[in-house]
Protein backbone atom coordinates (compact mmCIF):
# COMPACT_ATOMS: atom_id res chain seq x y z
CA UNK A 1 0.00 0.00 0.00
CA UNK A 2 1.31 3.45 -0.87
CA UNK A 3 1.74 5.74 2.12
CA UNK A 4 3.05 9.27 2.38
CA UNK A 5 6.62 9.43 3.73
CA UNK A 6 7.36 13.10 2.98
CA UNK A 7 5.47 16.05 1.55
CA UNK A 8 5.50 19.83 1.37
CA UNK A 9 2.57 22.14 0.70
CA UNK A 10 3.02 23.87 -2.68
CA UNK A 11 2.70 27.60 -3.30
CA UNK A 12 3.39 29.89 -6.26
CA UNK A 13 7.06 30.75 -6.77
CA UNK A 14 7.69 34.49 -7.20
CA UNK A 15 8.92 35.81 -10.53
CA UNK A 16 12.38 36.48 -9.07
CA UNK A 17 13.12 32.74 -8.81
CA UNK A 18 11.41 31.74 -12.05
CA UNK A 19 14.15 32.76 -14.48
CA UNK A 20 15.32 29.60 -16.26
CA UNK A 21 18.91 29.02 -17.33
CA UNK A 22 19.48 29.28 -21.12
CA UNK A 23 20.42 25.59 -21.01
CA UNK A 24 17.44 24.67 -18.87
CA UNK A 25 17.54 24.10 -15.12
CA UNK A 26 18.13 21.12 -12.84
CA UNK A 27 16.47 21.34 -9.43
CA UNK A 28 17.85 18.95 -6.81
CA UNK A 29 15.55 18.69 -3.77
CA UNK A 30 16.90 17.00 -0.64
CA UNK A 31 14.05 15.54 1.42
CA UNK A 32 13.99 13.65 4.73
CA UNK A 33 11.72 10.59 4.65
CA UNK A 34 9.77 9.44 7.69
CA UNK A 35 8.78 5.92 6.57
CA UNK A 36 10.81 3.28 4.77
CA UNK A 37 9.51 0.97 2.07
CA UNK A 38 10.30 -1.43 -0.74
CA UNK A 39 9.70 1.15 -3.48
CA UNK A 40 8.96 4.85 -3.92
CA UNK A 41 6.91 7.04 -6.19
CA UNK A 42 6.89 10.82 -6.59
CA UNK A 43 4.26 13.52 -6.92
CA UNK A 44 5.30 16.55 -8.96
CA UNK A 45 3.26 19.72 -8.91
CA UNK A 46 2.27 22.37 -11.42
CA UNK A 47 -0.66 23.43 -9.25
CA UNK A 48 0.33 27.10 -9.29
CA UNK A 49 1.66 27.14 -12.84
CA UNK A 50 -0.02 29.39 -15.40
CA UNK A 51 0.68 27.06 -18.33
CA UNK A 52 1.52 23.39 -18.91
CA UNK A 53 4.97 22.48 -17.57
CA UNK A 54 7.35 20.05 -19.26
CA UNK A 55 9.81 18.10 -17.13
CA UNK A 56 12.07 16.03 -19.37
CA UNK A 57 14.14 14.12 -16.80
CA UNK A 58 13.68 13.08 -13.17
CA UNK A 59 16.12 11.03 -11.07
CA UNK A 60 15.98 9.81 -7.48
CA UNK A 61 19.00 8.79 -5.43
CA UNK A 62 20.13 8.62 -1.84
CA UNK A 63 21.84 11.79 -0.68
CA UNK A 64 25.50 11.68 0.33
CA UNK A 65 25.31 15.17 1.81
CA UNK A 66 25.35 18.53 0.11
CA UNK A 67 24.68 18.36 -3.64
CA UNK A 68 26.21 14.86 -3.89
CA UNK A 69 24.34 11.56 -4.31
CA UNK A 70 25.51 8.14 -3.19
CA UNK A 71 27.13 6.20 -6.05
CA UNK A 72 25.10 3.26 -7.24
CA UNK A 73 21.78 4.56 -5.88
CA UNK A 74 20.61 6.65 -8.84
CA UNK A 75 17.29 5.67 -10.43
CA UNK A 76 15.56 7.12 -13.47
CA UNK A 77 11.94 8.03 -12.74
CA UNK A 78 9.34 7.47 -15.46
CA UNK A 79 5.74 8.48 -16.09
CA UNK A 80 3.74 5.87 -17.96
CA UNK A 81 7.05 4.35 -18.99
CA UNK A 82 8.35 7.62 -20.46
CA UNK A 83 11.07 9.83 -18.97
CA UNK A 84 9.57 13.14 -20.14
CA UNK A 85 6.21 14.36 -18.87
CA UNK A 86 3.92 17.33 -19.49
CA UNK A 87 2.08 18.49 -16.38
CA UNK A 88 -1.17 20.30 -17.19
CA UNK A 89 -1.80 23.72 -15.71
CA UNK A 90 -2.98 23.47 -12.11
CA UNK A 91 -2.28 19.74 -11.90
CA UNK A 92 -0.19 17.27 -9.95
CA UNK A 93 1.13 14.04 -11.45
CA UNK A 94 2.22 10.73 -9.91
CA UNK A 95 5.26 8.86 -11.20
CA UNK A 96 5.56 5.18 -11.95
CA UNK A 97 6.76 3.09 -9.00
CA UNK A 98 10.54 3.11 -8.61
CA UNK A 99 12.07 -0.15 -7.33
CA UNK A 100 14.22 1.67 -4.82
CA UNK A 101 14.14 0.37 -1.23
CA UNK A 102 14.52 3.14 1.34
CA UNK A 103 14.89 3.14 5.10
CA UNK A 104 13.13 5.41 7.61
CA UNK A 105 14.85 8.81 7.83
CA UNK A 106 16.70 8.34 4.56
CA UNK A 107 17.67 11.59 2.86
CA UNK A 108 16.49 11.36 -0.72
CA UNK A 109 17.84 13.55 -3.55
CA UNK A 110 15.25 14.13 -6.25
CA UNK A 111 16.59 15.89 -9.35
CA UNK A 112 14.22 17.40 -11.94
CA UNK A 113 15.17 19.03 -15.24
CA UNK A 114 13.01 21.77 -16.79
CA UNK A 115 14.07 22.84 -20.32
CA UNK A 116 14.52 26.53 -21.03
CA UNK A 117 11.58 26.66 -23.43
CA UNK A 118 9.19 25.55 -20.69
CA UNK A 119 7.08 28.34 -19.10
CA UNK A 120 8.79 30.07 -16.20
CA UNK A 121 5.91 30.02 -13.69
CA UNK A 122 6.85 27.36 -11.14
CA UNK A 123 5.29 25.73 -8.10
CA UNK A 124 7.53 25.39 -5.06
CA UNK A 125 7.66 25.30 -1.26
CA UNK A 126 9.41 28.38 0.05
CA UNK A 127 10.63 27.53 3.55
CA UNK A 128 12.40 24.18 3.40
CA UNK A 129 14.68 24.63 6.44
CA UNK A 130 17.10 22.55 4.38
CA UNK A 131 19.63 23.28 1.65
CA UNK A 132 18.69 22.37 -1.91
CA UNK A 133 20.38 22.99 -5.24
CA UNK A 134 19.85 24.55 -8.68
CA UNK A 135 22.20 24.10 -11.65
CA UNK A 136 22.14 24.97 -15.35
CA UNK A 137 21.68 22.16 -17.86
CA UNK A 138 20.37 18.63 -17.53
CA UNK A 139 22.40 17.20 -14.66
CA UNK A 140 19.72 15.01 -13.09
CA UNK A 141 21.87 11.86 -13.23
CA UNK A 142 25.09 13.61 -12.17
CA UNK A 143 26.51 12.50 -8.83
CA UNK A 144 27.95 15.86 -7.78
CA UNK A 145 26.39 19.15 -8.83
CA UNK A 146 29.66 21.06 -8.49
CA UNK A 147 28.24 24.11 -10.30
CA UNK A 148 25.04 24.26 -8.26
CA UNK A 149 23.65 27.27 -6.44
CA UNK A 150 22.33 26.69 -2.94
CA UNK A 151 18.67 27.50 -2.26
CA UNK A 152 16.41 27.02 0.73
CA UNK A 153 13.21 26.02 -1.09
CA UNK A 154 11.91 22.79 -2.61
CA UNK A 155 11.01 23.07 -6.29
CA UNK A 156 8.26 21.11 -8.10
CA UNK A 157 8.39 18.07 -5.80
CA UNK A 158 5.20 17.77 -3.77
CA UNK A 159 5.47 14.35 -2.11
CA UNK A 160 7.33 11.07 -1.81
CA UNK A 161 5.26 7.95 -1.20
CA UNK A 162 6.59 4.56 -0.18
CA UNK A 163 5.34 1.01 -0.51
CA UNK A 164 5.39 0.33 3.23
CA UNK A 165 2.87 -2.51 3.46
CA UNK A 166 -0.80 -2.74 4.35
CA UNK A 167 -0.37 -1.71 7.99
CA UNK A 168 1.33 1.63 7.29
CA UNK A 169 -0.41 4.96 7.75
CA UNK A 170 0.52 8.61 8.10
CA UNK A 171 -0.15 11.70 10.18
CA UNK A 172 -0.84 14.87 8.21
CA UNK A 173 0.10 18.11 9.95
CA UNK A 174 -1.90 21.11 8.75
CA UNK A 175 0.09 24.01 10.12
CA UNK A 176 2.09 27.18 9.58
CA UNK A 177 5.69 28.25 10.24
CA UNK A 178 5.96 26.55 13.64
CA UNK A 179 5.14 23.24 11.96
CA UNK A 180 7.71 24.04 9.28
CA UNK A 181 10.32 24.50 11.98
CA UNK A 182 11.06 28.17 11.33
CA UNK A 183 14.19 29.27 13.25
CA UNK A 184 15.26 25.68 13.89
CA UNK A 185 18.78 24.70 12.80
CA UNK A 186 18.87 24.27 9.03
CA UNK A 187 19.66 20.80 7.66
CA UNK A 188 19.29 19.18 11.11
CA UNK A 189 15.65 18.06 10.67
CA UNK A 190 14.88 19.62 14.04
CA UNK A 191 11.25 20.50 13.23
CA UNK A 192 8.82 19.12 15.80
CA UNK A 193 7.14 16.91 13.15
CA UNK A 194 10.53 15.33 12.32
CA UNK A 195 11.22 14.69 15.99
CA UNK A 196 7.75 13.23 16.42
CA UNK A 197 8.54 10.90 13.51
CA UNK A 198 11.63 9.65 15.34
CA UNK A 199 9.57 8.91 18.43
CA UNK A 200 6.96 7.07 16.37
CA UNK A 201 9.64 4.88 14.79
CA UNK A 202 11.09 4.06 18.19
CA UNK A 203 7.76 2.88 19.55
CA UNK A 204 6.65 -0.58 18.38
CA UNK A 205 2.95 0.29 18.27
CA UNK A 206 3.54 3.30 16.00
CA UNK A 207 6.61 2.27 14.00
CA UNK A 208 4.60 2.14 10.77
CA UNK A 209 3.18 5.65 11.09
CA UNK A 210 4.77 8.33 8.89
CA UNK A 211 4.72 12.12 8.95
CA UNK A 212 3.35 14.43 6.26
CA UNK A 213 4.27 18.05 7.12
CA UNK A 214 1.86 20.40 5.34
CA UNK A 215 2.93 23.58 7.12
CA UNK A 216 3.17 26.87 5.21
CA UNK A 217 5.06 29.76 6.76
CA UNK A 218 2.61 32.61 7.34
CA UNK A 219 -0.32 30.29 6.71
CA UNK A 220 -3.72 31.10 8.15
CA UNK A 221 -6.86 29.14 8.88
CA UNK A 222 -9.41 31.41 7.22
CA UNK A 223 -7.57 33.63 4.72
CA UNK A 224 -4.94 33.25 2.02
CA UNK A 225 -1.52 34.82 2.53
CA UNK A 226 1.72 33.01 1.59
CA UNK A 227 -0.47 30.26 0.15
CA UNK A 228 -4.11 29.21 0.33
CA UNK A 229 -5.92 29.16 3.66
CA UNK A 230 -6.09 25.91 5.60
CA UNK A 231 -9.78 25.63 4.74
CA UNK A 232 -8.99 26.02 1.04
CA UNK A 233 -6.29 23.35 1.03
CA UNK A 234 -7.86 20.59 3.14
CA UNK A 235 -8.81 18.52 0.09
CA UNK A 236 -5.43 18.96 -1.61
CA UNK A 237 -3.05 18.73 1.35
CA UNK A 238 -4.93 16.39 3.70
CA UNK A 239 -7.69 14.31 2.15
CA UNK A 240 -5.67 13.48 -0.98
CA UNK A 241 -2.75 12.02 0.98
CA UNK A 242 -2.41 8.24 0.50
CA UNK A 243 -2.52 6.35 3.77
CA UNK A 244 -3.57 9.38 5.82
CA UNK A 245 -5.17 8.15 9.03
CA UNK A 246 -4.57 11.09 11.38
CA UNK A 247 -4.66 14.87 11.09
CA UNK A 248 -3.04 17.31 13.51
CA UNK A 249 -4.51 20.80 13.14
CA UNK A 250 -1.86 23.29 14.25
CA UNK A 251 -2.80 26.66 12.80
CA UNK A 252 -4.51 29.90 13.83
CA UNK A 253 -1.94 32.20 15.43
CA UNK A 254 -1.35 34.13 12.21
CA UNK A 255 -5.09 34.75 11.87
CA UNK A 256 -5.11 36.35 15.31
CA UNK A 257 -1.89 38.30 14.83
CA UNK A 258 -2.93 39.78 11.49
CA UNK A 259 -6.20 40.94 13.02
CA UNK A 260 -4.36 43.33 15.31
CA UNK A 261 -1.27 44.05 13.20
CA UNK A 262 -2.70 44.27 9.67
CA UNK A 263 -0.60 44.88 6.60
CA UNK A 264 -2.12 46.90 3.74
CA UNK A 265 -2.75 43.75 1.70
CA UNK A 266 -4.67 42.10 4.52
CA UNK A 267 -7.31 44.66 5.43
CA UNK A 268 -10.84 43.43 6.10
CA UNK A 269 -9.51 40.00 7.12
CA UNK A 270 -9.96 40.35 10.87
CA UNK A 271 -11.12 37.26 12.71
CA UNK A 272 -12.97 36.50 15.93
CA UNK A 273 -12.68 33.51 18.23
CA UNK A 274 -16.07 32.33 16.99
CA UNK A 275 -14.93 32.42 13.36
CA UNK A 276 -11.77 30.45 14.15
CA UNK A 277 -13.77 27.86 16.09
CA UNK A 278 -16.10 27.50 13.09
CA UNK A 279 -13.05 26.96 10.87
CA UNK A 280 -11.71 24.17 13.09
CA UNK A 281 -15.12 22.52 13.09
CA UNK A 282 -15.24 22.65 9.29
CA UNK A 283 -11.85 20.94 8.98
CA UNK A 284 -12.76 18.25 11.52
CA UNK A 285 -16.06 17.54 9.76
CA UNK A 286 -14.42 17.12 6.36
CA UNK A 287 -11.64 14.88 7.71
CA UNK A 288 -14.03 12.73 9.74
CA UNK A 289 -16.10 12.16 6.60
CA UNK A 290 -13.03 10.40 5.14
CA UNK A 291 -12.41 8.36 8.29
CA UNK A 292 -9.42 10.46 9.41
CA UNK A 293 -8.97 11.02 13.15
CA UNK A 294 -8.48 14.70 13.99
CA UNK A 295 -6.11 15.86 16.74
CA UNK A 296 -6.22 19.51 17.82
CA UNK A 297 -3.10 21.30 19.04
CA UNK A 298 -3.42 24.40 21.20
CA UNK A 299 -1.82 27.63 19.99
CA UNK A 300 1.61 28.46 21.44
CA UNK A 301 2.08 31.63 23.47
CA UNK A 302 3.48 34.56 21.49
CA UNK A 303 3.72 37.45 23.94
CA UNK A 304 6.30 39.97 22.76
CA UNK A 305 6.04 38.94 19.09
CA UNK A 306 5.72 41.70 16.51
CA UNK A 307 1.97 41.20 16.10
CA UNK A 308 1.14 40.45 19.75
CA UNK A 309 -1.82 42.32 21.22
CA UNK A 310 -3.70 41.87 24.50
CA UNK A 311 -7.00 41.60 22.63
CA UNK A 312 -5.48 38.91 20.46
CA UNK A 313 -4.31 37.11 23.58
CA UNK A 314 -7.90 36.92 24.76
CA UNK A 315 -8.90 35.33 21.45
CA UNK A 316 -6.06 32.81 21.80
CA UNK A 317 -7.27 31.87 25.28
CA UNK A 318 -10.85 31.35 24.10
CA UNK A 319 -9.66 29.29 21.13
CA UNK A 320 -7.36 27.15 23.30
CA UNK A 321 -10.16 26.48 25.75
CA UNK A 322 -12.33 25.29 22.88
CA UNK A 323 -9.56 23.08 21.49
CA UNK A 324 -8.96 21.49 24.90
CA UNK A 325 -12.59 20.85 25.78
CA UNK A 326 -14.49 20.36 22.51
CA UNK A 327 -15.88 16.96 21.64
CA UNK A 328 -15.23 17.75 17.96
CA UNK A 329 -11.74 16.25 18.06
CA UNK A 330 -10.39 12.77 18.68
CA UNK A 331 -7.56 14.05 20.86
CA UNK A 332 -5.66 17.14 21.98
CA UNK A 333 -1.97 18.10 22.06
CA UNK A 334 -1.37 20.97 24.48
CA UNK A 335 1.57 22.84 22.94
CA UNK A 336 0.50 25.97 24.84
CA UNK A 337 1.06 24.29 28.20
CA UNK A 338 4.31 22.70 27.04
CA UNK A 339 5.98 25.87 25.77
CA UNK A 340 4.64 28.63 28.03
CA UNK A 341 6.55 30.45 30.75
CA UNK A 342 4.66 29.54 33.96
CA UNK A 343 5.36 32.99 35.37
CA UNK A 344 4.07 34.71 32.23
CA UNK A 345 1.82 32.21 30.40
CA UNK A 346 1.32 34.59 27.48
CA UNK A 347 5.04 34.18 26.70
CA UNK A 348 7.21 31.34 25.49
CA UNK A 349 9.52 29.88 28.11
CA UNK A 350 12.82 31.78 27.56
CA UNK A 351 14.72 28.51 27.16
CA UNK A 352 12.43 27.64 24.23
CA UNK A 353 12.36 31.08 22.55
CA UNK A 354 14.30 31.40 19.27
CA UNK A 355 14.45 35.15 19.84
CA UNK A 356 11.39 36.46 18.01
CA UNK A 357 9.03 35.43 20.86
CA UNK A 358 6.87 33.50 18.38
CA UNK A 359 8.89 30.56 17.06
CA UNK A 360 10.54 28.00 19.34
CA UNK A 361 14.20 27.11 19.06
CA UNK A 362 15.52 23.55 18.69
CA UNK A 363 14.95 22.86 22.39
CA UNK A 364 11.41 24.17 22.16
CA UNK A 365 10.59 22.06 19.13
CA UNK A 366 11.98 19.00 20.89
CA UNK A 367 9.85 19.73 23.95
CA UNK A 368 6.79 19.96 21.71
CA UNK A 369 7.52 16.61 20.07
CA UNK A 370 8.28 14.96 23.40
CA UNK A 371 4.99 16.18 24.88
CA UNK A 372 2.84 14.28 22.39
CA UNK A 373 1.13 11.14 23.67
CA UNK A 374 1.96 8.41 21.14
CA UNK A 375 -1.14 6.52 22.21
CA UNK A 376 -3.07 8.97 20.06
CA UNK A 377 -1.67 7.14 17.04
CA UNK A 378 -1.57 3.58 18.36
CA UNK A 379 -5.27 2.80 18.19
Amino acid sequence: MWTGSWAAAPVAAPAAVNNPDPDGTTYRDIVHLSLGGNAIRLRISNEFGTAPLTVTSVHAALSAGGAVTQPGTDHTVTFGGIESVMIPTGSVIVSDPVAMPVKPFANLAVSLYVPAESPSSLTYHQLAMSTNYIAGGNLTGTTDLVTATKVTSWYLLKAVEVDAGNNASSIVILGASISEGFNSTRDKNARWPDLLGERLQGNKATSQVGIINEGISGGRLLHDVTGPSALARVDRDVLAQPGAKYLIVAIGTNDIGRTFFPLPAHKNEEVSAEQLIWGYQQIASRAHARGIKVIASTLNPYGGAAYYNTEGEQIRKVVNTFLRTSKVFDGVIDFDKTTQDPSHPENLLPAYDSGDHLHPNDAGYKAMADSIDLNLFAK
